[in-house]
């Protein structure tokens, strides 16, 4: 197939909605459509939003996910890589820059700050489940399915919980909403990928999946063991975004490779960059006490968390007209969608609640947050600023 764009045009296209694209993965959306869609028409409306649908309906960075696919689309698999690299990088250095300063931070004032980030952290969380439930349990059914999930979530911690929350989620689906009719979609735009090479992605994410924790296991090697808990948080999320808090705490904080305070410092810090927020991996691998840490650690930890969603976008692209519509597709994501309200609730209470709320102060300014988001739509960055100076005022005073 023949490409209309170049690569350079691709990389520079993303290196600025890199820069520009604060506020998550919804916003991320906006952003791509405003830009690539409609001013320089890349791909038309209805085949952008069937893009979206699929990438929605995958694990993975959805955002990210839908940036490759336009990528790919416009200047083959170099115009994919280009978008990755160009749309994570701004983010990736800063986070990493975050990481090696924060390492010498002391005194109230700088110790407040990294409070007042934790603290800001309950805020975007919860508005994050508020937004989250308002969409994706509407009715009785999956409001249950995610107030199950939820207490899985808590009474099975770790991976355990959160695999058999989704898994419950999947099959009460196919249960319990089957009832809604399908909706038509357009066709997706060719994407050139050819069927064996769409295999061969799948077979390889397969591998990944199962095959590095046997890997980590057999060698007791520290760097086999970090890819395999970023591969697999990158592989098991579904709606992306603030849902890879809890599989990243289950698989760096439980694990005792990172503190819970520099995860929760780490995770308000990656609110206040653009881009997205998966690039929280490159902050965790550069303070791990697993693996080289530093820059390669960032390195193989931000590129071992977007693999997989990207692996099974590649390998699913040639065939998913043939099962998008068909009603137990539909019903059972729409049970696993619900299921992911209840694991996001539960990381809310545990780790981000009970770290960061010490005491009324943090009280106060975890409601001040929430309601600048919700009531006032103050953008995240801006409300993890003034966490931040909230955090150094409590300290201070």
């Amino acid at each position: 197939m023949r490409r209309s764009g170049r690569v350079s045009e691709v990389f520079l296209a993303f290196l600025r909605l890199g820069v520009t694209s604060f506020g998550g993965p919804v916003a991320h959306l906006g952003y791509f459509r405003d830009d690539l869609v409609v001013r320089r028409k890349w791909m038309d409306d209805r085949a952008y939003a069937d893009l979206v649908a699929l990438c929605q309906f995958l694990p993975g960075p959805a955002s990210s996910q839908v940036g490759f696919a336009m990528g790919l689309h416009r200047a083959g698999a170099l115009g994919a890589l280009a978008a990755f690299v160009a749309f994570t990088l701004p983010s990736a250095v800063l986070l990493v820059a975050f990481a090696g300063g924060a390492a010498l931070l002391g005194g109230p004032v700088a110790g407040g700050m990294i409070a007042g980030l934790q603290i800001v952290a309950v805020a975007i969380v919860a508005q994050a489940v508020w937004g989250m439930a308002r969409t994706l349990t509407p009715d009785a059914p999956r409001a249950g399915i995610a107030v199950a999930g939820l207490a899985l979530a808590l009474l099975l911690p770790g991976a355990p919980g959160q695999l058999g929350a989704l898994a419950l989620g999947l099959l009460s689906g196919l249960v319990l909403l089957r009832g809604a009719p399908a909706a038509s979609s357009p066709a997706l735009p060719s994407f050139g990928v050819p069927r064996a090479v769409a295999v061969t992605c799948l077979v390889l994410f397969a591998v990944g999946l199962l095959g590095l924790p046997v890997l980590a296991a057999a060698t007791g090697s520290d760097t086999a063991a970090l890819v395999d808990a970023f591969f697999r948080s990158g592989a098991l999320v579904f709606g992306g975004g603030h849902v890879v808090l809890p599989l990243l705490q289950a698989g760096v904080v439980e694990t005792g490779w990172v503190s819970p305070p520099a995860f929760l410092a780490g995770y308000g810090a990656a609110q206040a960059v653009p881009g997205p927020l998966f690039t929280f991996s490159a902050y965790l691998g550069a303070v791990s006490s697993v693996g080289p840490g530093g820059l390669t650690g960032a390195a193989i930890a931000l590129f071992a968390i977007f693999l997989p969603g990207f692996l099974v976008l590649v390998g699913v692209l040639p065939f998913w007209d043939a099962v998008r519509d068909r009603p137990r597709v539909r019903a059972a994501m729409r049970g696993a969608g619900a299921a992911v309200v209840g694991i996001l609730g539960a990381a809310l209470y545990t780790p981000v609640f009970t770290t960061a709320v010490t005491g009324p102060g943090p009280v106060v300014l975890a409601v001040v947050g929430f309601v600048l988001l919700t009531a006032f739509r103050v953008p995240a960055w801006a409300v993890v600023l003034v966490g931040a100076a909230g955090g150094v005022a409590l300290a201070v005073t």
